[in-house]
């Protein structure tokens, strides 16, 4: 492996540490705090996707006439992700994307899908990105994080972009996790599957084989500019602050919600 992805996760350890032992995965106990959760997260979702798709128009030829653009090893592992990512498989064998899975998830599990929906619809209709946020009520650390992505998209530099999406967009999700989500579906089957689903297939993807082609794209895009390797730190602990700034807004809405109920059991 590369020197400098060595440097690379040496420098982002304790970002990461910090991910892996958040205090937001010990707060979801029940049902209602899961939705919570998945109403935070699914932004970081679908802005994996444009960061993902922003790769491959900047490493491919997505125009016409077509020509060969960059280099043919990074234009086969760019590919080859957005391939599993935007056409990957649900349980039911239906072509998907990791997105769409995760809408499936979250409205099976009874979370409101409206803020995404309406989101998304806002940016089809020509609304602006804060014209879209204000018309869905998006939460704040939600806001942050997209705009923070869109800042890395907007560069115009494939290194940075590979770097956010190989360093600082992987999903950190400890065991305690897939502890807490198996036991609900083993009582609450019927609302949690496909989020159990979702997170084995997560795993089996992108957690393994994606890594390394990303990984991989990393060390090609950089190669010899050290300052290129500069920026790829700076803007991986970047995205790591802002996936810890979303699981603390997370956490916070999960213990107001724990505390609102138990004040009306009172």
């Amino acid at each position: 492996m590369h020197p400098n992805i060595i440097k690379i996760q040496d420098e982002i350890e304790l970002l990461r540490q910090e991910i892996i032992n958040h205090k937001v995965y010990s707060a979801i106990s029940e049902l209602a705090d899961l939705q919570i959760f998945m109403e935070h997260h699914i932004f970081a979702v679908w802005d994996f996707m444009s960061l993902l798709k922003a790769l491959q128009i900047n490493l491919t030829c997505t125009t016409l006439p077509w020509f060969p653009v960059g280099d043919a090893v990074t234009r086969q592992l760019i590919n080859e992700i957005v391939a599993g990512e935007e056409s990957d498989v649900d349980a039911d064998g239906n072509i998907k994307s990791h997105f769409e899975l995760y809408l499936d998830a979250m409205d099976q599990c009874g979370a409101d899908t409206k803020p995404i929906n309406d989101f998304l619809n806002a940016l089809k209709n020509g609304k602006s990105f804060n014209e879209a946020f204000d018309v869905a009520n998006v939460p704040a650390a939600a806001k942050d994080f997209v705009n923070a992505t869109f800042e890395t998209i907007n560069s115009g530099k494939p290194h940075l972009q590979a770097s956010s999406f190989t360093f600082g967009r992987e999903d950190l999700i400890p065991n305690m996790f897939f502890s807490m989500v198996n036991d609900l579906n083993s009582t609450q089957p019927d609302q949690v599957s496909i989020f159990k689903y979702y997170l084995e297939r997560h795993i089996e993807v992108d957690g393994d084989h994606h890594s390394h082609l990303a990984l991989a794209m990393t060390e090609k895009l950089c190669e010899k500019d050290e300052g290129f390797w500069a920026e790829a730190e700076k803007i991986t602990k970047e995205a790591l602050e802002k996936r810890i700034a979303l699981w603390d807004a997370a956490y916070s809405e999960i213990v107001k919600n724990k505390t609102e109920a138990q004040l009306l059991n009172c």
